[in-house]
């Protein structure tokens, strides 16, 4: 609180104790009022009143042993006068009305409070106690039952405090904080000016309606500015707007300090930028945004400037046009203006306010010897009021005039109530009526708070339990007529009484810049779909920058705060605002390294049936019968369906084709294996049957190496057949959220199984590598068992790195690793047992021959008839 308001506050405790307390019989003022000007008519009661006819008090130094100066206020306020004459106007208009108070004649006692704390409180002890020949009265009754104003809220707060002692009713017209409403610290308070919550509830819903995110507050430093500048902010962060800045204006409008404020709309970018301050304290902004060239800013108004005259002089067009703001509503008051133009100072000469009223107005003088104005000229009685064109008499805007109209009657309606009292039905104890021949504050004041009448306006006035009216407001905003002058233009109300509440007519409106177009004020542009708000460190939530959602997570709204993720079967698109069904994936004959294994898997199937085709026309050769045709036939027609295992792998995976992939290639190879492990083994007893007396051959005849084939591999058909009874492989869909692709795959069914099935086929491998390693050595000019020996390296290789490679690989991968394997270890046996052969066979007839077959082994037993 200032260091003056404090003052101000100890004095109204002070003598709000001294007054009231009963040690004291009379009353004796320390300072006197008799020096305060006062405008008064007597009356069968009389109303006290308290107007701002003046910005400040001229005070003089205090010497302290001697009786101070009279004070002097300057800086005339012609619209503040013309709410005093209204109150005139309808004093003297119910006068006149035989319907309302007939037989009583209203008074009036009016001073000035010149806006200040000090001389509103000084006012107010006049109002109470009267001049100094009425202190003989004792008890310090006061002379007036009910006081009109004061008009700011910050002026109202120091009466209202004082009168509410006495319960003095208090009757503002304009004094709209909403701290005021409170009952307890202000129980005798009442006014037409609606509440600044109700107007600030009404600038919140503006904001939403308009979508402005972004919003500047300037708040006048004063209890009006400072509690519906506050109230605002929390209201428009309620509704999700953020408050770019928060500045109080100096009331000493300090050079730097004003700059450095209004530098604050350039620093935060805000577009929207609300003034609540009063007019004085509005136009010291506005003067600064001037001098700093800011343009382009879109003004929102409080109700104390949005029709002030002092700002819609042409200076200021070129940053105020398109203001806009709440005005309380208006009306065309019938005969007011004849009335406002009647004043003269020759009709008037005891009227202080009349006389003051017009040296202001035409800049002259009417003193005698121009001694309190030497710089004005003197006035020569021709000066015509009704030519001024000054707001004084504009009656076009009767706003604040029309709340002082109403408060005079929402008295004399109280005063009627209480004159119309019947006994027995009366508002007080035991049905008691007041006492008409002595009005007493508080008994009116009962009555006040219970008024309810319809104006001849067709408006109801009434007063809820804080003493507020109904909140009715006007949104204007400032146009520009074809000749250059500020029209307030009504573009929509606010009512709180229907529903909706706030109606705009967008299409009238002109916002600033003369722009039809909505301004837009937001501290980031909104998220489109596909992206999320991202707050910034220490900024407001308005403020926040678009992050594009991740991979399989989508937004379809603007301003999103959460990407949400799609559902495992599908997947974001590009733009990241829909979810689309996923790409299937697997490894299908019309990818290339699908074509590419087929294409191996085919070449390979051929060059067997190529080699099978070789042995067929070259069966009589000692070659091919010293292998065992028999055999070599088994391990070609084994070697092509482990070639044609390949095929199940590739395509769309299925209920057969998955249940066909492994079981194939195990028994497949499995055959393949069990051949090659009898071909060696009767290798190696061959050359053991040499030894003398040996019939070790008998065992290994073709009848035993046909069982040794069909065991071998009937084992691996039974865990074969066993895996698809219990567990077959199936199809299913890898679905991972992290990739945009559904994989087709065969489940395995049985890890355990599919185990079995490798680790059988790699115990054949292994036993074959060591019978094959065993005979490597034998002597003969060709000996098989070399070849065996590098066959089982390679498919032990294979099949060892496939291990790693097939858990490592991702998705349809895991599918070309096996399929690779299969054929690598397929090749590696071709080649490796074959090759040598058909090399033999086809080029190097030579060797193919009984006698070099024979020449060094000396082996006959091992040459089948």
């Amino acid at each position: 609180m200032p260091f003056q308001g404090v003052h101000v506050c100890l004095m109204v405790l002070l003598l709000s104790t001294l007054i009231s307390s009963k040690l004291f019989q009379t009353c004796r003022l320390i300072r006197s009022t008799s020096d305060l000007p006062v405008l008064a008519s007597k009356g069968d009661l009389t109303i006290g009143a308290l107007f701002s006819l003046h910005d400040t008090v001229l005070e003089s130094l205090l010497s302290f042993t001697a009786k101070p100066n009279p004070t002097h206020c300057s800086g005339f306020n012609f619209r503040t006068f013309r709410w005093m004459q209204t109150m005139i106007f309808a004093i003297e208009q119910i006068n006149r009305n035989n319907r309302l108070l007939p037989n009583i004649t209203l008074g009036y006692k009016i001073y000035d409070s010149c806006s200040t704390h000090f001389h509103a409180l000084r006012t107010a002890l006049a109002l109470m106690s009267g001049h100094e020949e009425d202190l003989e009265n004792p008890g310090c009754r006061g002379k007036v039952p009910v006081v009109i104003g004061d008009g700011g809220s910050t002026l109202s707060l120091v009466v209202a405090r004082f009168l509410g002692v006495f319960h003095v009713p208090q009757v503002s017209y304009f004094s709209s904080c909403a701290c005021l409403s409170n009952k307890l610290e202000f129980p005798a308070f009442l006014r037409t000016m609606p509440s600044d919550f109700f107007q600030v509830d009404a600038l919140a819903q503006l904001v939403q309606h308009f979508g402005w995110s972004w919003i500047g507050t300037f708040a006048g430093d004063d209890a009006y500015g400072r509690g519906g500048a506050q109230i605002f902010n929390d209201e428009v962060k309620k509704l999700g707007a953020c408050i770019a800045f928060y500045e109080i204006i100096p009331k000493n409008h300090e050079k730097a300090e004003m700059s450095r404020i209004v530098m604050r709309i350039r620093e935060t970018g805000a577009r929207v930028v609300l003034v609540f301050a009063l007019e004085q304290d509005a136009r010291a902004i506005f003067w600064e945004a001037l001098l700093q060239n800011l343009t382009g800013i879109q003004w929102l108004a409080s109700e104390a400037w949005i029709t002030a005259a002092v700002l819609s002089t042409p200076e200021f067009h070129s940053i105020l046009q398109g203001s806009m703001g709440y005005a309380i509503r208006k009306a065309d008051i019938p005969g007011l203006q004849p009335f406002l133009l009647r004043l003269h100072p020759s009709k008037y000469p005891q009227d202080p306010f009349v006389l003051q009223f017009w040296e202001e107005m035409f800049k002259c003088s009417l003193g005698k010897e121009n001694e309190s104005s030497p710089l004005k000229r003197p006035c020569n009685g021709s000066e015509v009021l009704v030519n001024t064109g000054n707001i004084y008499s504009d009656v076009s805007q009767l706003r604040i005039s029309y709340n002082v109209y109403k408060a005079v009657y929402a008295i004399a309606h109280a005063l009627d109530s209480m004159l119309h009292c019947e006994p027995g039905k009366g508002p007080f104890k035991g049905g008691l009526c007041p006492n008409s021949s002595s009005i007493q504050p508080q008994e009116l004041l009962h009555y006040l708070k219970n008024v309810h009448f319809t104006n001849e306006f067709g408006e109801e006035t009434k007063f809820d339990g804080n003493g507020d009216p109904v909140a009715m407001y006007d949104l204007i905003n400032w146009q520009l007529s074809d000749n250059g002058e500020v029209q307030y233009a009504t573009v929509g109300r606010f009512d709180e009484t229907m529903q909706p509440k706030l109606v705009i007519e967008e299409k009238n409106i002109i916002w600033n810049g003369n722009q039809r177009q909505v301004p837009v004020s937001i501290c980031s542009t909104s998220c489109p779909p596909g992206t999320r708000k991202a707050t910034r460190p220490n900024f407001p939530l308005c403020c926040f920058d678009c992050i594009l959602c991740a991979a399989g997570e989508v937004s379809n709204q603007t301003d999103a705060i959460e990407c949400e993720k799609c559902l495992p079967e599908y997947w974001s698109n590009t733009r990241r605002d829909t979810c689309i069904p996923k790409l299937v994936e697997f490894l299908s004959f019309s990818d290339t390294m699908g074509i590419t294994l087929l294409a191996v898997a085919l070449l390979g199937s051929c060059f067997t049936i190529a080699v099978a085709l070789i042995f067929a026309f070259k069966h009589h050769t000692p070659l091919v019968r010293a292998n065992n045709s028999e055999l070599s036939f088994l391990i070609l027609s084994s070697l092509w369906l482990c070639f044609l295992c390949a095929l199940p792998f590739i395509g769309q995976p299925t209920s057969w084709s998955c249940g066909l992939r492994h079981t194939a290639f195990g028994i497949a190879f499995s055959l393949c294996l069990s051949c090659i492990l009898g071909k060696t083994v009767v290798v190696l007893m061959a050359f053991k049957a040499t030894l003398p007396g040996s019939n070790v051959m008998k065992w290994f005849g073709p009848l035993q190496q046909r069982a040794i084939i069909f065991l071998c591999t009937a084992v691996q058909v039974v865990i074969c057949c066993t895996w698809l009874i219990v567990a077959p492989p199936v199809p299913f869909k890898l679905m991972t959220r992290e990739t945009a692709r559904i994989i087709l795959l065969c489940d395995v069914g049985s890890p355990l199984a599919f185990s079995l099935v490798l680790g059988y086929i790699g115990l054949l491998a292994a036993v074959c590598f060591l019978m094959a390693f065993f005979a490597r050595k034998l002597p003969d000019n060709f000996n098989e068992a070399k070849f065996i020996t590098f066959s089982m390296l390679i498919f032990c290789a294979v099949w060892i790195a496939f291990v790693p490679a097939y858990v490592s690989s991702p998705g349809k991968y895991t599918v070309a690793v096996e399929i690779f394997a299969i054929l690598a270890s397929s090749y590696g046996l071709l080649l490796c047992i074959f090759t040598p052969k058909c090399y033999i066979i086809l080029l190097r007839p030579e060797k193919n021959t009984k006698r070099y077959l024979l020449s060094k082994s000396g082996k006959k037993e091992y040459i089948k008839n």
